[in-house]
């Protein structure tokens, strides 16, 4: 089923109509997430393409975000940029960074949006989130639900979402 991603109050788009977002567990138990966008794309600043590979700060600019945790405190973050560009990394709690990295997601980007397949097992809460960035530098943020505050991905609350 696909939801609609909140844009975050204090952070408003003017050329994003809306944004919505589906994950579903395929039979080999990884997530398929798929990312869609209702928008002027000519005011919004896309990153070029890329090869596909690992970079960091992805989420300084235009950029899905996937968000997967277990019931414990650990959860993994996915960045994954219209370059075809991912980031993934692990936290064994709050914005706390483990050693352990998690395996790159497969992307493939549309024009208006973008599809991913996640390795993940196990009961899940799931964060499915967005920068937008526009061409005169403005950045607005997208999530299933926001806390209180200040756009912050990382936050439990912010996982919404439940897969068995």
């Amino acid at each position: 089923m696909s939801r609609p991603l909140l844009c975050h109050p204090g952070f408003r788009s003017s050329a994003v109509r809306s944004l919505r977002a589906r994950v579903r567990r395929m039979p080999s138990g990884a997530l398929a997430v798929n990312f869609k966008l209702d928008a002027d794309l000519e005011r919004l600043q896309i990153p070029s393409r890329r090869p596909r590979r690992f970079r960091d700060g992805l989420w300084r600019h235009t950029c899905f975000e996937v968000f997967v945790a277990t019931r414990a405190r650990a959860y993994q973050e996915y960045n994954l940029s219209p370059s075809s560009e991912w980031a993934s990394y692990a936290f064994s709690s709050y914005r706390k960074r483990a050693a352990a990295t998690p395996l790159p997601p497969r992307i493939r980007v549309r024009r208006n949006g973008l599809d991913a397949t996640i390795a993940a097992k196990g009961r899940l809460k799931i964060g499915l989130c967005a920068v937008i960035e526009e061409k005169n530098g403005s950045l607005s943020y997208w999530a299933l639900r926001h806390p209180r505050g200040k756009p912050d991905f990382h936050h439990r609350r912010a996982f919404a979402l439940e897969l068995g």
